[in-house]
């Protein structure tokens, strides 16, 4: 009558720990969701502890490097609107209409960004803590002329953000909640 009890293996015993691990990682994560400010101060802390031990060891610049395009990369994700008003603007001339409103009753759609303030906060966060670990490690000090690297990045930031901006005024967006009206109870 007694079944056999199914063989577990050494598998299963890894994936129900590293199962519990990600659970409690992600109840963490639940608790900080409201805290923005503190997450954002906590992250530029990380990331003037990175910059601090670039600078006193003076190596790994090619992490530094790989580092600031990441987060070039995520912060223009975090400006940009989730649906492009371009695409579909180039697709609804074939039809003859505008996806944008240009009238006083037409329908208000908000902006939605492409990332999410959280992932994009997540996202910069898990580098700089991943950057900071491959400092660590010499494998990655790769020797390298670090004022062209730098240089290189301002140039890829100006050439970039340029556009970005250039993007907004065109498509009149602002991906900021800055002088917009505020509604709520008073």
């Amino acid at each position: 009558m007694d079944a056999p009890e199914p063989e577990t293996t050494p598998f299963d015993a890894i994936s129900v720990q590293s199962n519990k691990v990600f659970r409690i990682y992600q109840s963490y994560l639940d608790k900080a969701t409201p805290y923005v400010t503190y997450r954002w101060i906590g992250t530029v802390i990380l990331l003037c502890l990175f910059f601090l031990r670039i600078v006193l060891a003076q190596g790994w610049y090619i992490v530094a490097y790989c580092l600031g395009i990441y987060l070039l990369n995520l912060f223009l994700a975090f400006l940009q609107p989730k649906f492009d008003p371009s695409l579909t603007q180039d697709e609804n001339l074939e039809d003859g209409e505008s996806s944008l409103p240009t009238k006083q009753d037409q329908e208000f759609r908000p902006f939605i960004r492409r990332l999410p303030e959280f992932k994009f906060w997540h996202a910069a966060t898990r580098a700089v803590v991943i950057s900071f670990v491959c400092s660590w490690f010499t494998v990655f000090d790769l020797p390298v002329f670090w004022p062209v690297l730098v240089m290189y990045w301002i140039i890829l930031f100006a050439l970039t953000m340029r556009r970005q901006i250039q993007h907004m005024i065109k498509y009149r967006y602002i991906p900021f909640s800055v002088g917009k009206a505020k509604y709520g109870a008073k």
